[in-house]
């Protein structure tokens, strides 16, 4: 344990519980005993224990084969389909193994089958990467490429591309010697088996003898030449992807993207490959990490301006990009001189002038000497040059013109030469007397008055923009809303904060959630109109001294610090107007709520938040009696793991919350989303009224309801708990309702269970069994024998199960029922008229096996589970929705009716 201990302290905590293979091992105290396959077939065995991380485990299979340059080889594990990266740093192995069968108890399966695997691939490549530095690495990552094409991970976009690489790989396995049945070969280990079936194998193999020649070169070289072609063919195949979140910078189609680092440079792309945005190393002048609470941003400037993204692995991304660009520089010899240089009385000197750019022989240079000997790649001389006044540019290759007749080279020297930038002016925010003052940089249009001062006078007087005024804006606060007309005038129109701050006239009393949403529902829309709501709302409470108006300001701020946060520009700004406010109450609950959506993804504003935003904090009370404290920044989620823990259940997993309107039916409600947006959504908004008088309530949620929703790894006895709370209230109910198939005999049972569950141990009872039979039997059922006969055999059975607790009759009902095929199932009673062949009343059954469609008159599954369920189309209007099932040759084209449409999708 000692070891352990050291160990687990080195490598740093674990995130995820032991796996079952991890508690085989405690058992026995040995190590765990596995291999990893390498891309030329061979397994190599390794040896792992809880610490063990994917960087030791990278480092110990290239110990064992000879590999020396080990950079960018990375550990994979792979789980059917699905291969993902634990990169070769500090990932714990065990980790990604107790995810494999986290998935596998999902699915209904044991964990002691989790068919993972564990491989070592290329990931990565350096710029400057040789292939003829180590032999076995080059070797490596030619068969993974061959293997990858062949699997289609690497598309090329012509034939030609594939007959070229396809050639290479014959000379590398069979040599000059030319043989058709070496070209069939070779077409079968290249190409994919979707292009043979386009082309057929002949076809192939046609192109690849006509294309045949000899090539005076060794093996080994064209390996490498094959290597370094898949290198710049498929450069973003050897990326490292992460997600971020653009809190600020220069403007993009998203905010949210993948950010793809690999050896040519920096790619924005969305979630369906597509570029956004492309900075080649030689664009970046910084990369620097930042944490903000719990928030950890990237600050990645360039050339083109400074991006401030957000990452839980902005560290990574930082170290990855500093290494190449610092590695790059190291190994440039292109240099851009930092100012003029000119030695007319020394002819060995260099004349250069300032932003020319220099090829720099470093091998004609001594390290300890001030001087290198360079060529100036404008007039073409060559000579001495001073160090220090070079600034080597992150490259291995020469500048293309389009960089050179670029502002670049210029650029570039801010690096070494920061001085203070021009663009950015302080302006006072005129705080309150007493108060700290706050500057924030020039966001703002300077403009000049059109009125109170002499006509004569040169432009006016300047408009004082950040104190309180009643007069309507003319235009935004903000210059980036300037130039674009729909942004700027949803920003000044139609004055929604100053009629809710009541600074401005209106001719009919509107409710504080109509003018709420005229507020923020365009910043729902637009991200770029967030700043300008923050930069209105704090212009009209400077200086104010109405307090009316004041106290409603900091409303919306509340609301506002709730909804989305502020750009990184300005939300150094927005905390130092907070901080500086001590007195109010709202100000420290609004630093609270900005530092918690800062964490979060932006949402939308509810009007429930609206009515009770003086309380600020939400009980609502759940089916269960259960108070759940709900706030601006919780997610169904966060509602279902708290609500599962107060209940004391085995895990969360499987519930679900529901939300019953008094207009709407139960509808579940989204895990990712925010409790309120989910009203927001799903519940009815109140409309507008003519005295202006808020609803009194009545379109306020009726309920909320928690129940078992998902029903893998449902097994009774197992959660007592659970059992007894959710998995019987629910299962009974079905059972009621006639949805499942029994027999008499069940039902008989059954019957006896249920007795006992409602009168316990009170035999008096048995004479109201007639009468409580519709609490006892299926309701379809009921009538297959009269009241006495179902009296008389249900006491039989309760008399035979004596000695049993309330509790136990439960338990040993689910027992019961978990052996039918259609537990756990929820079931849609839905109407069709598209397929004669079937009721035009149908009873449609889903749970984990599948889908089945049931005759509510005979019971009579219509269609197995086992046939594939394979496509729903979208909803059409009004409560109907449309569904195939079938066999990829035959399917049944279902348009269904029911007031379940969301639930049943």
């Amino acid at each position: 344990c000692i070891e352990r201990l050291k160990r687990i302290v080195a490598n740093g905590p674990r995130k995820e519980l032991p796996c079952w293979i991890e508690l085989q091992a405690a058992r026995t105290r040995k190590p765990i005993d596995t291999t990893v396959a390498i891309q030329d077939g061979r397994n190599i065995e390794i040896q792992l224990n809880s610490s063990s991380t994917s960087e030791e485990v990278c480092q110990d299979v290239a110990n064992d084969i000879g590999l020396k340059d080990t950079y960018g080889f990375s550990l994979y594990i792979r789980l059917y389909d699905k291969m993902w990266s634990l990169g070769n740093s500090g990932e714990h192995v065990l980790d990604a193994i107790s995810q494999c069968e986290e998935e596998m108890r999902r699915q209904g399966r044991l964990e002691k089958d989790t068919p993972w695997s564990l491989s070592l691939r290329k990931e990565l490549f350096t710029p400057w990467h040789e292939s003829k530095l180590d032999e076995v690495s080059t070797d490596l990552i030619y068969r993974q490429i061959i293997k990858g094409i062949k699997a289609g991970e690497y598309v090329a976009d012509k034939d030609d591309d594939y007959i070229q690489l396809a050639i290479m790989h014959y000379y590398i396995k069979f040599g000059s010697e030319y043989s058709v049945e070496n070209v069939t070969k070779v077409v079968n280990e290249c190409i994919t088996t979707q292009l043979i079936e386009s082309k057929s194998r002949t076809t192939w193999t046609q192109f690849i003898s006509s294309a045949h020649k000899e090539v005076n070169q060794s093996m080994l070289c064209m390996v490498r030449e094959l290597v370094d072609i898949a290198r710049k063919k498929w450069a973003i195949h050897f990326s490292k992807f992460f997600e971020v979140t653009m809190m600020s910078g220069p403007p993009l189609p998203k905010s949210r993207f993948i950010v793809a680092v690999n050896w040519t440079g920096i790619f924005f792309m969305d979630d369906r490959n597509r570029q956004l945005h492309e900075i080649p190393y030689i664009a970046v002048k910084k990369v620097q990490e930042k944490r903000y609470g719990l928030t950890f941003l990237c600050l990645l400037s360039t050339i083109t301006g400074e991006y401030v993204l957000k990452s839980p692995e902005a560290d990574k991304i930082v170290t990855l990009i500093e290494n190449n660009v610092e590695g790059l520089r190291q190994r440039s010899v292109f240099a851009t001189a930092q100012q003029d240089s000119s030695k007319s009385d020394d002819p060995l000197f260099l004349v250069c002038k300032r932003g020319d750019l220099l090829q720099v022989d470093k091998e004609k240079s001594a390290p300890n000497e001030s001087c290198f000997i360079a060529t100036n790649k404008r007039t073409g001389s060559s000579g001495a040059v001073y160090k220090k006044i070079l600034l080597f540019l992150p490259t291995v290759t020469e500048p293309t013109s389009e960089i050179l007749t670029g502002k670049l080279l210029l650029t570039l020297q801010e690096q070494l030469n920061p001085k203070q930038d021009k663009r950015k002016v302080s302006l006072a925010l005129n705080p309150v007397q007493g108060e700290e003052t706050v500057t924030i940089f020039k966001l703002f249009v300077p403009r000049r008055s059109v009125s109170g001062g002499r006509q004569g006078h040169k432009g006016g007087s300047r408009e004082k923009l950040w104190i309180v005024s009643r007069e309507p804006l003319k235009q935004p606060l903000l210059k980036v809303l300037v130039n674009n007309s729909e942004l700027s005038n949803l920003a000044c129109s139609p004055l929604p904060i100053l009629k809710y701050m009541g600074d401005y006239p209106i001719k009919h009393v509107r409710s504080p959630v109509e003018l709420t949403d005229q507020i923020f529902g365009p910043a729902t829309k637009h991200e770029e109109l967030r700043d300008e709501i923050y930069c209105q709302i704090m212009r009209q409470m400077t200086t104010n001294s109405n307090s009316l108006s004041i106290e409603r300001g900091w409303q919306l701020m509340w609301l506002c610090s709730g909804l989305f946060p502020p750009s990184w520009d300005l939300l150094k700004h927005t905390r130092c107007f907070l901080e500086s406010r001590p007195r109010y109450p709202l100000a420290a609950l609004c630093l609270e709520r900005l530092q918690e959506i800062c964490r979060s993804a932006w949402r939308y504003e509810h009007y429930l938040e609206t009515k009770i935003l003086r309380r600020l904090e939400i009980l609502i009370i759940l089916i269960l009696q259960n108070i759940v404290e709900v706030t601006s920044t919780t997610t169904i989620g966060d509602m279902r793991i708290s609500i599962a823990s107060q209940l004391i259940l085995n895990s969360p997993e499987g519930y679900g919350l529901y939300l019953k309107t008094l207009t709407k039916v139960t509808v579940s409600m989204e895990e990712d989303k925010y409790f309120f947006d989910s009203l927001k959504i799903t519940s009815d908004v109140p409309k507008k009224k003519k005295k202006g008088k808020e609803g009194n309530g009545t379109n306020l949620p009726s309920l909320v309801l928690f129940k078992r929703k998902l029903w893998f790894n449902v097994n009774p006895g197992k959660d007592v708990k659970a059992d007894l709370t959710f998995h019987f209230p629910q299962e009974r109910s079905r059972y009621l309702r006639g949805y499942h198939d029994c027999t008499k005999e069940d039902m008989i049972t059954l019957g006896g269970l249920l007795f006992r569950v409602k009168v316990e141990s009170d035999m008096s009872q048995f004479v109201m069994i007639p009468k409580m039979l519709k609490d006892l039997v299926p309701a379809d059922q009921q009538k297959i024998m009269s009241p006495d006969e179902w009296k008389k055999h249900i006491i039989s059975s309760y008399k035979q199960q004596s000695g049993i607790t309330v509790d136990e009759a439960k338990i040993d009902f689910l027992k019961i029922i978990s052996s039918w095929p259609t537990f756990g199932c929820t079931f849609f009673e839905v109407k069709q008229t598209c397929e004669s062949s079937y009721p035009a009343t149908l009873l449609i059954g889903i749970n984990k096996q599948g889908v089945c469609l049931i005759d509510p008159e005979t019971k009579v599954c219509s269609i197995k589970s086992t046939i594939y369920f394979y496509f729903y189309s979208s909803l059409s209007k009004g409560n109907s929705f449309q569904m195939t099932i079938g066999t990829m040759f035959r399917g049944v084209t279902f348009v269904c009716e029911t007031p379940h449409v969301s639930d049943k999708l």
